[in-house]
């Protein structure tokens, strides 16, 4: 930048605009009441278009009509001639788009910081002053827009200055039919308002100034043809939307007079700058020269602006998406007690809505959702985000990180490096060699554009690899437009279609030849679409490899007996979690399936297998080998006991966060150390087949263990009750003969129901057993003596009974309650993930500690486990009853005590 006047910076000036300057702005250049973003200041997405900057260095902050020529001579730029600013045009003009307008805000919040780039002498036809202006945030500096200018001083050269450099240029593609064409007829007042946004240039409205420049009258603002010309692109190309353009210049070529017709040629170059494609353009007077030449633009390409006036275009049945949130249209009318239309829409996310589509008692629709919440009513003038083809958003998806250099990620406002990931978005942005294609979310509402676009490239051509395929939460309103588009993908075995609303799957032409499309998809996923059994089994018919089906939150309650076709035997693994089944009669049907291997109904309302007791059991294929039946309603142990009659083929189960799993024994498990070791063995020992339980492996040790604590306490159950009522316990626990085929009967001890008023009822009769030390007498037999002691003494006196009955100082002594109850030396988990390999490892260490007990105990002269030879992994419990203030009765259990006393 050199030359007479140029780097000279024109003093910063305030700006500022209000709501109405942006509304006046917009309607002066053309904006339509399709566009009411930029009309209407109570739009939700209300801004200000974007060009508008270009005004503000004639507006500057004022609110009232400015002396043009007085502005224009203020300030001399040094060097170079005084130029009368009566006789000056605009020569070119370029506005780069650096960040999104503000929206109208008080004075003195922005400024013009305009210099000069050259002033370059064009001889006999006038002077060129070439301006940048950029318009920056006063308090943190952001630059929002840069204008690049060129000023025309007609008739005011031949001073000696330099003439400046050539002028690039863009000329339309040659032999290429335009893409867009449009229209603006101007009228006498185009000028009048346009003036009224602060470029009151007396040569736009009085035709003298324009007599004397040789014009012949008045003449349209250069900054009006230019302004109307960006509109016209961003309304046909842009969808209005100002996110969709980045730079707009043209050059002003000759003046346009009110009255006369602008007719806009616009060319796409397919030359892309990043995620931005070049734009050509020629504005023309119809019938007459050019005005506008050198038209160049970068926008992202997503067509004509739809209309804002959904309703005069929603059918009921549309699916629309406002701000990421996916919803369909359910109604389209009037609701009483307001004014205007509305268009009633069942959110996808029920928690979103409001009502379930009455209001005031009168309802209007009904949802497919059973959700309180699930329905709201909007305006018809809220934008919805525009749906998008598959073609298109597979290359938002994969190519736009690519154009646009990725994504900052961002921590506590600091700048994340990435390592390695700019090879992965290069790797799959190669669609070409793409195999998981996840478009989850992206508005795919087609296979492809209805004009132009991506119509000229095939899926197939595309994506030709791809065989996973994520197709959930779309705005899918038909299967057929998810056949057409897998019909391109011969390799595809997986496809999932979650949170969809498909209609009309009966009735659906695009379904006749499905078979074709999916012949090697293996698995298939139809999980929160909201469709009965019935559909759904409609369209997984058309999967004639299907082996593995999900419909997970789909409203579920019962199964009815539907044609399975192929399914019944193709499918081998079926989810339905967080349905509304309560019992295994509401999925009866499913026994057709003899290929079934897994069942998962987690989340449901399982509490029996039958909902009715007098209803038979339902018996499933011995195929199924696994159940997940976690997070429901089991209240009761013979639910566990019928398992293995209504599923023979069992092996493994998930149980957990089940009532009866979180309590198994409500009379026994506030005495136990863990409840979920409890709810595990019980588990374990009832079924007799089960091989994995919540995931984790269950060895024969594991077995072993499991089925003598169940045994030991189905003999606390029995102890519990006199003789004569033994087997009604016993009919609850199915196991029991055999068990004790196993290991015996276990030893039931009763105790006697004492008056809590008899002092007999407050004595606890303890049997001591000593044990001499070794200096003692090493060959003395271990001897007992017993003693009845009230409960209320504390340990201290009852080591003082037991040092007087062994001639021993209390002190010295420890006393260790034999409780008479066996524990495992190893713990189970509630939930466990373990290799079966691995499990091996575990065991053996258990059991070389098990031994290490079993060696101490020995020595002592204490009874241990074996069964068939081996030494088992359960020891008896045994409390020691430390020094301390607490009483007895705290300390043991009943009226009897077996105490070890032992010298220290």
């Amino acid at each position: 930048m050199s030359g007479p006047g140029a780097g000279f910076e024109y003093p910063p000036k305030e700006v500022s605009w209000l709501k109405r300057d942006a509304l006046l702005f917009a309607a002066s250049i053309g904006c339509t009441s399709d566009e009411l973003q930029f009309l209407y200041e109570l739009d939700p997405n209300f801004s200000v278009f974007p060009t508008y900057p270009v005004v503000l260095p004639f507006k500057e902050d004022a609110q009232e009509v400015i002396d043009f020529y007085a502005a224009q001579k203020a300030i001399k730029i040094p060097g170079v001639p005084e130029f009368d600013a009566r006789r000056v045009v605009d020569g070119q003009r370029l506005v780069q788009f650096l960040k999104p307008l503000p929206r109208p805000r008080p004075a003195r919040s922005s400024r013009s910081a305009p210099k000069v780039l050259g002033v370059y002498d064009k001889g006999r036809p006038g002077t060129v002053v070439e301006t940048q202006t950029d318009l920056v945030e006063a308090g943190s500096g952001d630059v929002y827009s840069r204008a690049v200018g060129s000023a025309f001083y007609v008739a005011q050269g031949n001073w000696g200055g330099p003439k400046g450099p050539a002028t690039e240029n863009f000329p339309p593609p040659k032999g290429k039919k335009p893409d867009a064409v449009f229209a603006d007829q101007t009228t006498p007042q185009t000028a009048l308002l346009y003036r009224l946004n602060g470029d009151y240039n007396p040569l736009h409205a009085h035709p003298e100034p324009g007599k004397k420049m040789g014009f012949g009258g008045a003449i349209i603002h250069g900054l009006y043809s230019f302004n109307s010309s960006c509109h016209g692109l961003l309304q046909k190309l842009g969808g209005s939307d100002p996110k969709n353009i980045k730079e707009f210049q043209a050059r002003f070529a000759s003046p346009v007079k009110p009255g006369d017709k602008l007719v806009t040629q616009a060319w796409r170059t397919g030359e892309m700058k990043g995620e931005w494609e070049e734009i050509r353009f020629v504005t023309s007077v119809e019938g007459g020269k050019v005005c506008l030449s050198n038209g160049r633009a970068l926008m992202k390409v997503v067509g004509e602006a739809k209309s804002k006036f959904m309703a005069s275009k929603a059918k009921v049945g549309d699916r629309l998406s406002y701000d990421g949130a996916v919803c369909t249209v359910r109604y389209l009318g009037e609701v009483a007690g307001t004014t205007g239309s509305w268009i009633g829409v069942e959110w996808d996310d029920a928690s979103r809505g409001k009502h379930d589509g009455s209001h005031k008692g009168q309802r209007y629709f009904t949802c497919k959702s059973k959700s309180p919440t699930a329905a709201s009513f909007v305006r018809p003038t809220r934008t919805a985000e525009p749906a998008r083809s598959f073609v298109a958003a597979l290359k938002e998806k994969y190519t736009a990180e690519i154009a646009t250099g990725g994504i900052e990620i961002r921590f506590s406002g600091k700048l994340a490096e990435e390592v390695g990931f700019e090879k992965i978005r290069r790797k799959q942005a190669d669609l070409a060699e793409l195999k998981h294609a996840i478009l989850d979310g992206m508005r795919v509402a087609r296979a492809y554009d209805a004009e132009g676009g991506d119509n000229a490239q095939r899926i197939g051509e595309t994506c030709p690899k791809v065989i996973n395929l994520e197709l959930s939460r779309n705005l899918f309103t038909h299967l057929g437009t998810v056949v057409e588009i897998c019909s391109e993908l011969p390799g595809l075995r997986n496809l999932r279609l979650n949170g969809n609303r498909f209609q009309n799957v009966f009735h659906d032409e695009g379904l006749q030849d499905a078979s074709k499309v999916f012949t090697n998809v293996v698995e298939l996923a139809l999980e929160e679409n909201l469709m009965d059994w019935n559909e759904i089994c409609h369209v997984a018919a058309k999967f004639p490899a299907l082996a593995n089906l999900s419909v997970d939150l789909n409203q579920l309650s019962s199964l009815p007996v539907v044609p399975l076709g192929s399914l019944c035997t193709t499918l081998t693994s079926l989810n339905m979690e967080f349905n509304e089944f309560t019992s295994f009669l509401d999925i009866a049907s499913l026994s057709e399936l003899k290929s079934l291997r897994n069942i998962h109904l987690k989340g449901n309302n399982i509490s029996a297998i039958t909902s009715n007791a007098s209803d038979p059991a339902p018996i499933f294929s011995s195929s199924v080998r696994f159940l997940d039946i976690s997070y429901n309603q089991v209240s009761d142990w013979t639910f566990i006991d019928d398992l293995p009659t209504a599923f023979p083929g069992l092996t493994s189960l998930r149980f957990a966060h089940n009532p009866i799993y979180e309590n198994p024994d409500p009379e026994l498990s506030a005495q136990s150390k863990s409840i979920g070791e409890d709810a595990y063995m019980i588990t374990v020992g009832r079924i007799a087949r089960l091989e994995k339980l919540n995931y984790g492996n269950i060895t024969k040790t594991d077995r072993q263990d499991a089925e003598m604590f169940y045994l030991s306490r189905i003999a606390k159950h029995l102890a519990a009750v006199p003789p004569n009522q033994e087997g009604e316990v016993l009919k609850y626990h199915k196991r029991y003969e055999a068990l004790c085929e196993l290991y015996g009967a276990p030893a039931v001890n009763r105790t006697k129901e004492i008056n809590p008023a008899f002092l007999e009822a407050r004595l606890i009769t303890v049997q001591f057993i000593y044990h001499p030390p070794h200096g003692e007498d090493s060959e003395a037999s271990p001897y007992e003596k017993t003693s009845r002691i009230p409960k209320s003494y504390d340990i201290y006196r009852v080591k003082g009974i037991a040092g007087k009955l062994f001639g021993q100082k209390p002190l010295d002594l420890r006393l260790i309650w034999e409780t008479g109850e066996w524990d495992p030396v190893a713990g189970f988990d509630d939930e466990v993930d373990v290799d079966e390999d691995e499990s091996g490892g575990e065991d053996n260490d258990v059991v070389e500690e098990t031994q290490d007990v079993v060696a101490l105990i020995d020595a002592a002269g204490e009874e241990i486990l074996q069964t068939e030879g081996k030494v088992g992994k359960w020891v008896k419990r045994e409390v020691e009853l430390r020094d301390g203030p607490r009483q007895l009765g705290f300390c043991v259990d009943g009226l009897e005590a077996k105490v070890r006393v032992e010298v220290r």
